[in-house]
């Protein structure tokens, strides 16, 4: 049986209720046309007219009318903790590293050059797996590193 398509996704804040859901990584959430199979075994073609990033709650609108929510999977990260807590945040965001900000701490994805980088600045660092929700672009929905504002500028990057 061939997938059911789906070519619309609905925002976390634009619908109430989902049939069925679909545990998708970082990485994962960012698509513009595959094939995917929800929790409960629905098959469907996912087929966006650009490549979308996807946050944790969004949802696709199969052809039907019925809602697939899309939930943050686990993933293998590094929680950081530190007495600077802020310093360190800089030095994670002036690599573009996806960061998701807690009170506390921050997680990002395992990477063994920045997990060098931030015990030289004194960070504390341990392996974890989790949901990974990092904060979005600074115009809103979006990933934080390969950015387009919708317009053309008369500088470069």
């Amino acid at each position: 049986m061939p997938p059911i398509p789906s070519q619309n996704i609905r925002r976390a804040a634009e619908w109430t209720d989902a049939f069925d859901t679909i545990e998708l990584t970082y990485d994962g959430r960012f698509l513009r046309r595959k094939v995917l199979t929800s929790t409960q075994g629905t098959r469907f073609l996912v087929d966006l007219a650009h490549t979308t990033s996807l946050d944790h709650g969004d949802a696709f609108e199969l052809e039907d009318g019925r809602l697939v929510e899309v939930v943050a999977a686990d993933e293998e990260l590094l929680e950081v903790t530190g007495v600077d807590l802020v310093r360190i945040a800089w030095h994670v965001g002036n690599r573009h590293t996806p960061c998701q900000i807690e009170a506390d701490k921050l997680l990002i994805q395992r990477d063994h050059v920045i997990r060098k980088m931030l015990h030289l600045i004194g960070a504390e660092v341990r392996e974890v797996t989790a949901p990974f929700r990092p904060e979005g672009g600074a115009y809103g929905h979006g990933r934080t590193h390969g950015h387009d504002h919708g317009h053309v500028h008369d500088h470069a990057h």
